[in-house]
């Protein structure tokens, strides 16, 4: 019987101890049991089969396995707070710099004080003369307000004169800088005040001025006229003759573009003139900008970006009746300038911000620095060197084309003024237009901009599509409390 269990075990692959035996096999290490094959040699035991957990079983956390990953994460954090510090710091960094560059151009942008300093210590040397230089100078009544300048060489103030709300504009040489003496001593007798010379009789001085306009303007039949404004202009004291600091004032003034197109523009589309000192005139108040982020501070506008700016020309902009009343006294103004008295002149910049208008929404034209006489921009032309019509560029806009056979610019420019103030008119009056209104007027101003042909060729269309653009925006508001 032991013999036949004996066997059995054999064929299982054990082996079982007798009864009665004493001594068992050894346990291997590693706490495993032994097998035997059917050789009767010993064999690995397997390791036993592991059960698998339930699919939706969730297995708990190793203790550190969990502390592991705690340390890999608080390691990481200080990584990412160096990141945003310096992020911070990057931005904080950038932000004052602009804030500096800002600053910095706004504080060029405004030296009143200087150009005051120098008008007046010439008046007191007996240099120049004019018509509010006691007031200024001697009285201090002239007050100045906010800086509009959009260009060091150009101080533009608001102010008050007389309980008027005036303009003040006074040219700063750019060798004047004020940082560089602490007195900011007038230089500038050396450069706008050495004309005439002492002695120069008032013949002299005509023949003088005539010159000068012909070659500004062009040679004209009208400028005789012209000049018999200005020697009358020059006679600031009204005693009936030009002392020498009154030629030398008046000569200044002349070379400012825009005080020459005061004078020869008509003033129902410039601000009047007031009066002057040296080469600094007063105008009446500055007009209405297209919107009422105008008078913020030239440091705020230039902070603004330019499709911001466009929409806030939109949303706080007149009401558009009110616009379309502007807009006539800007194609008003397009028309005078292409068929004025004094010769043809140019629009060089046209932007919103240029244009203006009273209480009563006449239209203003705000800024007239960019606007150029033909003569001027074709001396300006004439024999330039170009590769690409862009070289042929008069300001901001004015463009000729360039002859690339002889690599020389033409001297008439490709775009008139009325496509340019179509353009303009298109994003100031389509939106909020009447809806009966808006299809014909898209298609007037469209028509409008394709005006592409050189200035001096397009007079009959140039005139036939302003007339259609004046006489549709006028029916639309006639008969109303906007006309």
């Amino acid at each position: 019987m032991h013999t036949a269990a004996r066997h059995s075990s054999q064929r299982h692959g054990q082996v079982t101890p007798a009864h009665g035996s004493a001594s068992r096999p050894a346990r291997p290490r590693g706490g495993k049991t032994p097998h035997t094959n059917p050789t009767g040699k010993l064999r690995a035991a397997a390791p036993p089969a592991t059960p698998r957990p339930p699919a939706n079983a969730h297995r708990a956390p190793s203790p550190a396995r969990g502390g592991a990953r705690l340390h890999r994460d608080q390691g990481r954090l200080p990584g990412l707070r160096v990141k945003y510090v310096f992020l911070v710091w990057l931005g904080i960094f950038v932000g004052s710099w602009m804030v500096y560059v800002h600053y910095s151009s706004y504080a060029e942008l405004c030296r009143g004080r200087v150009c005051q300093v120098v008008i007046c210590d010439q008046y007191r040397k007996g240099i120049i003369s004019g018509s509010i230089c006691q007031d200024l100078c001697n009285l201090h009544k002239v007050e100045w307000r906010t800086c509009l300048s959009s260009v060091p060489g150009q101080q533009v103030y608001s102010g008050l004169w007389q309980g008027k709300e005036v303009t003040i504009k006074c040219g700063i040489e750019e060798g004047l800088d004020p940082k560089a003496r602490s007195d900011p001593a007038p230089r500038q007798e050396l450069v706008l005040f050495d004309k005439p010379t002492r002695g120069t009789s008032i013949k002299e001085f005509r023949e003088m001025t005539l010159s000068f306009l012909k070659a500004t303007l062009g040679d004209l039949p009208s400028l005789p006229a012209l000049v018999g404004q200005v020697l009358l202009m020059a006679d600031f004291n009204k005693d009936s003759r030009v002392s020498l600091a009154e030629a030398k004032s008046v000569w200044a003034l002349l070379q400012r573009n825009e005080f020459l197109l005061l004078l020869s523009l008509q003033e129902e589309h410039a601000s009047r003139l007031l009066g002057s000192c040296g080469d600094l005139y007063v105008t009446e108040g500055v007009p209405h900008g297209s919107w009422h982020g105008a008078a913020l501070p030239p440091l705020l506008r230039t902070l603004l970006p330019p499709a911001l700016h466009s929409a806030l020309q939109r949303w706080l902009g007149p009401a558009w009746p009110w616009r379309a009343k502007v807009a006539i006294g800007l194609l008003e103004f397009v028309e005078e300038l292409f068929h004025g008295a004094y010769g043809t002149f140019y629009m060089c910049e046209t932007t919103l911000a240029n244009v203006g208008y009273t209480a009563q929404y006449d239209f203003r034209m705000a800024d007239l620095q960019q606007v150029a006489p033909e003569a001027a921009v074709r001396r300006f032309l004439q024999g330039r060197r170009c590769e690409h019509s862009r070289d042929c560029t008069y300001g901001r806009d004015c463009r000729a084309p360039c002859d690339k056979l002889m690599r020389q610019c033409k001297d008439d420019l490709i775009q008139p003024n009325l496509a340019k103030v179509c353009e303009l008119l298109r994003d100031y009056l389509l939106p909020g237009a009447p809806a009966d209104l808006r299809q014909e007027l898209g298609k007037q101003l469209r028509t409008c901009t394709t005006l592409s042909g050189l200035a001096s060729q397009v007079e009959a269309h140039h005139s036939l599509v302003l007339s259609h653009l004046k006489t549709l925006l006028w029916k639309e508001i006639s008969n109303t409390k906007y006309s």
